[in-house]
Order: structure tokens, then sequence, then C-alpha cells
């Protein structure tokens, strides 16, 4: 798994691109890989990253004993409306970075959440998927990105608002890094009590497997939570 991954900047619209050696060639690449995107995706002229932040967390990875509480946070959905996360209690939920301008990996990100939502059809799992680029991504920009996946309001957040927010969210709860433009391509399953179970990378889909079998058993311990009660409670 890797937790980041290199993009190549792309020559201004019109800029002849001279042909170079290919020792100088090699030199520029190198320099090139200088600038990074956690979640591999290609740089917008307006949003340059060279290196992630020194107090970014360290992705999760597999799965997750004891995990922290969810904290809580009010941002707005791609409805516009204010969404509060204690709507989440009772339910599992997975969470996730992304920004609606990445061209490629964070598409395919959103496909994999899409598959899960679709196969794991039950009414207690939500996906929240939280923007990097709020300036751009505004709630109608999320509607009609959305839109793409054909995703049901009641069960998809993607939520944008203050960055400041957004990154103490992704960091602290999510525990994934997140700057603007920059993110991990995981999602993070979180049970009915709000805590952190575990994270798989969203573009390997054994991963995704082992993402879904984790989503799987978190929503069938109520169920066995209740059917053992049931057994105490009885005559």
């Amino acid at each position: 798994m890797r937790p980041f991954s290199r993009f190549r900047p792309v020559a201004r619209e019109g800029a002849p691109v001279p042909a170079r050696p290919m020792r100088a060639a090699a030199a520029t690449l190198g320099a090139a890989a200088a600038l990074v995107c956690l979640g591999g995706c290609a740089a917008r002229p307006s949003v340059v990253i060279e290196k992630p932040s020194e107090d970014a967390p360290a992705p999760v990875a597999g799965r997750v004993e004891d995990g922290d509480e969810a904290g809580a946070f009010v941002l707005t959905d791609q409805t516009g409306a204010p969404f509060d996360s204690a709507a989440l209690a009772g339910k599992v939920w997975v969470g996730s970075v992304f920004f609606a301008n990445c061209p490629g990996p964070c598409f395919r990100e959103n496909q994999a959440l899409a598959d899960i939502l679709r196969e794991i059809d039950h009414p207690d799992l939500v996906v929240v998927s939280l923007t990097c680029d709020p300036e751009n991504d505004t709630p109608e920009a999320l509607g009609r990105y959305a839109e793409r996946f054909e995703a049901d309001a009641a069960r998809w957040k993607f939520l944008t608002g203050d960055m400041a927010v957004i990154k103490r969210i992704a960091n602290g709860t999510f525990r994934l890094p997140a700057e603007v433009g920059v993110h991990s391509e995981r999602g993070v399953v979180f049970d009915r009590q709000g805590k952190l179970r575990g994270g798989y990378h969203l573009l390997q889909p054994d991963r995704v497997e082992q993402l879904k079998a984790l989503v799987r058993e978190v929503l069938a311990e109520e169920a066995a939570a209740v059917a053992t009660a049931a057994e105490e409670t009885s005559p």
C-alpha cells in the first residue's frame, strides 16, 4: 500500500515543451516527484502542494482495536442543508476524503463507495465523504458530483465547509491526512457507537473486499447484541 502517489505537473496551455536529453529529462522527473498528492490526484493549476503537513496522521491500515470515538462536527451537505454528526448515532458509517476536480483517483474511490452502498443495501449504512477543496466544492457543485454516482442523499453525504474544520475531522476523527487538494484514498469504518473500527484502501479490490467484510460484521453486531439480550431476559 502506498501512503501517497506522485503526479506530473502539466505545462501551461500554449507553452512549448522543449525536447531534452535523457539525463535532463530524468532530472526533471526527479524534481517533479517532490510534488505529491496523497490521493494520487493530478494537481489543479491553483493548488500545488509540495509535501503533506508534518502533523498529518499516518493513514489507518486494517482493523483497529479500541478505536477512538468520533468527534462531533457540523458541515453542509450536497443539498445545502446543515449536517450534524449527531445524525450518525446508531449508524454504521464509512468516512472518506476527496475533491470533485480530482480527475482520476477520486472518481475511482467514489465508484468503490457507490458499489459498497449498492451491494450492502442496509438502511443503517451511511457514507460520509469530506471534500478537501471546499472553496470550489460548494453544495451546488457537490450536488452535481453526487448525481454522477446516483447517490442517495439520505445514505451518502458529500460534505463541505470551512477547511480548518474539515482538516480537524479528517485528521482527528478519520485519522486520514487532508490538505487543500491532498488526501488519502482510504475509507474508514465507524460502528454504531461512533468508534473507529478500521480503514482500507479504496483503489485496491482486495482491500475493498476487506472493508465490505468489516462493514457487514459491524452491521451484524446489533442483531447479535439484541439476540443476546433477549436470551438473558428470557425466563
